[in-house]
């Protein structure tokens, strides 16, 4: 099974951080290691795929709390695990807890203050994105939990690339130019530039923010991706938690 690792978090022996591939899994292809009950999968094949992904992990399957995504801004604190219904975002300060987002294109951030052992996630898609969410983000562990920007790093997982992200007119006419570009007449977003712009007009300094290179869309031998599967797509999983 091929786990994705951050680098930025290595320094920060507490904290640890991972997200899966589509590879290890016991569904059928094109579900892979398929970690959703949402899509047309068995739950006894997501059932089986979460065990080894957590256990592969090192994660205590049961104390695991998933945003429940619904494409907003909306940034939660949690302290038990479970499903947070009508959320993209959680932040925690309790040792222990995982916290976790679904995904197949979207961006997947992880934030980490390790001077106070604060974690957060994100799921960021288009209209999130839009929205701020990663800023929002920085800013409930600041007020919640007393996080310095200065302390605070993060890491950009793998998404939907610059290279790959076709966006019609009327999605590319709310993001600015810095953010939008085109080839041969199609539109393309880069959501990594945005949430990393989001994350620095938070105050966290550039030294501290890791970015992914990879794309899910095009690298399909190793990522799920709604956009080039649809709904023979399954969805893969980050999480990050602070070790107790």
């Amino acid at each position: 099974m091929l786990l994705i690792e951050p680098s930025i978090f290595k320094q920060f022996p507490a904290i640890s951080c991972c997200l899966s591939t589509r590879s290890g899994g016991v569904s059928p292809e094109p579900f892979g290691l398929n970690l959703s009950f949402n899509v047309k999968d068995s739950a006894m094949n997501v059932e089986e795929n979460r065990r080894r992904f957590f256990h592969k992990a090192g994660i205590p399957e049961g104390r695991i709390a998933l945003a429940g995504q619904c494409h907003s801004a909306r940034v939660a604190p949690v302290r038990e695990p479970g499903l947070v219904e009508n959320t993209d975002g959680l932040v925690t300060d309790v040792e222990g807890l995982w916290l976790a987002v679904s995904v197949a294109d979207c961006v997947p951030l992880f934030l980490a203050d390790p001077c106070k052992n604060v974690i957060g996630v994100v799921h960021a898609g288009w209209r999130g994105s839009l929205e701020r969410i990663t800023e929002n983000a920085v800013d409930v562990l600041s007020r919640k939990f007393g996080s310095v920007p200065k302390d605070v790093f993060a890491y950009i997982g793998p998404s939907a690339g610059a290279c790959c992200y076709e966006v019609g007119k009327d999605v590319a006419e709310r993001f600015d130019r810095i953010v939008v570009g085109e080839r041969d007449g199609k539109t393309y977003l880069d959501l990594k530039r945005e949430n990393r712009r989001q994350l620095l007009a938070a105050g966290i300094p550039a030294s501290n923010i890791e970015t992914s290179p990879d794309c899910t869309i095009h690298q399909s031998e190793v990522f799920h991706s709604f956009r080039r599967d649809g709904k023979q797509s399954g969805r893969m999983m980050g999480v990050i938690g602070v070790k107790n």
